[in-house]
């Protein structure tokens, strides 16, 4: 009967059909990881060494732990309320430098909060790996003393104003060294925003 002969071929063609599309599959996905790879490995290379030793983090599709601290890297950033340039600006960053916490990743883009808790998204390449620090930005209206030293009994360099962006070049998990209109110091690091609470930075 040709029944039979004919049923194994078409059995045959799936069989094929199932392993092509496995292979496409494949190859497929190995595309995508080597994308994905590249992009940590261009996020990896903005923050190498800015960050010292700290308890272990979810890891995200970037290789890199989620959540963590970076800075804009220009004047004027878009944030949108989706993860593609096909979603609408929610605001606009107009502050380079301004230090953000990213809590999720699709692709090349980043979820992001800011020191008031408003989310968005913002395309990776806009942002950089130097660590940056808001000045005890719930403290409206009030300053904040720059110490000579990493001790309460320090002489002040200076009284900062709350909000100020400061460049963050050490931390020992309980006070930074910092950059700050014109004036280097040091700040306990929990009145700043864009640091973890006993985080070490380098």
């Amino acid at each position: 009967m040709a029944a039979g002969p004919a049923k194994k071929r078409r059995f045959g063609s799936i069989i094929l059909s199932l392993a092509c599309i496995g292979v496409a599959g494949a190859v497929g996905w190995s595309l995508f990881a080597k994308r994905v790879d590249s992009q940590a490995n261009a996020e990896k290379g903005a923050v190498t060494g800015s960050i010292g030793k700290e308890a272990a983090k979810p890891v995200g599709p970037s290789g890199l732990p989620i959540p963590r601290f970076v800075s804009l890297k220009a004047e004027k950033v878009n944030v949108r309320r989706g993860p593609s340039s096909d979603h609408p600006v929610a605001w606009v960053f107009q502050r380079k430098g301004l230090p953000v916490e990213i809590v999720a990743e699709f692709e090349n883009w980043r979820r992001i909060r800011d020191s008031d808790g408003e989310e968005g998204w913002i395309l990776q390449n806009m942002l950089a790996g130097k660590r940056t620090a808001e000045i005890a930005p719930w403290k409206q209206g009030q300053n904040v003393p720059l110490m000579s030293g990493p001790k309460p009994a320090a002489g002040v360099v200076a009284q900062v104003g709350s909000g100020v962006v400061a460049e963050v070049e050490h931390c020992d998990g309980e006070w930074c060294e910092l950059s700050a209109g014109g004036y280097d110091g040091y700040v306990q690091q929990t009145q700043l925003w864009g640091v973890y609470p006993g985080e070490k930075v380098d």
